[in-house]
């Protein structure tokens, strides 16, 4: 077989593993995974079972290659784009950038199914559980913890605990999300939801900012 041969098969392969992942995460977020069977897979594509099996070898290996993508999803990946220097200089607005990221989960199909297959997932699965952990806790709310500091450093909001202050931010978000999650399951409205991220955002904000005193001489 010519080079080419092999790099146009190699490219196919490719092609129907990423169609198998795609296909299998639909699933998984919208009938569970365990309802799910490889069966099931192999219709949504037009595939028999044995072809499916040329490119991962059970159920739970697909599992486990849509686990390793939520490192890469948005839900974890919040700080990704952002220069860490200086970064609580930005005040609101930081935290605005990421109630707004938390809110187009919803709207983005490949990070939405990767949410749904967390909250899912996450009490049967162990390596969902460390990714959690790991990935969102430690990276991302000490994150915001330390942005937090910095913040009360430079006399921007009240002094108290950042650790505290990053996890009530977060908590909110996670609801809302979840509740356009449902909403959208149900093909009802999500108006009444989508607003909550900047409304939290100010009431947050407003709580926590510190008002400069004038001072007169």
């Amino acid at each position: 077989m010519s080079e080419q041969n092999v790099n146009t098969a190699l490219s196919r392969g490719n092609n129907t593993k990423n169609k198998i992942l795609k296909t299998s995460l639909k699933l998984f977020s919208s009938k569970g995974y365990k309802a799910t069977t490889v069966r099931d897979i192999a219709g949504a594509m037009g595939l028999k079972q044995s072809a499916l099996y040329n490119h991962f070898k059970n159920k739970d290996e697909i599992l486990e290659t849509l686990v390793s993508e939520l490192t890469s999803s948005a839900i974890v990946q919040i700080f990704a784009d952002k220069e860490a220097q200086e970064l609580h200089k930005q005040g609101k607005s930081l935290l605005m950038s990421i109630a707004t990221t938390f809110k187009l989960i919803g709207f983005d199909g490949q990070n939405e199914a990767l949410f749904k297959l967390l909250m899912q997932e996450i009490y049967r699965n162990e390596r969902i559980r460390e990714i959690y952990n790991e990935h969102f806790y430690q990276e991302n709310v000490k994150k915001l913890s330390g942005i937090f500091f910095s913040m009360m450093q430079d006399e921007m909001i009240k002094s108290g605990d950042p650790l505290l202050l990053a996890n009530e931010f977060f908590s909110p978000l996670f609801f809302y999300q979840m509740q356009v999650s449902l909403l959208k399951l149900d093909k009802k409205s999500t108006s009444s939801v989508v607003s909550m991220f900047e409304k939290h955002v100010d009431l947050f904000w407003d709580n926590i900012k510190l008002e400069k005193q004038n001072t007169l001489f």
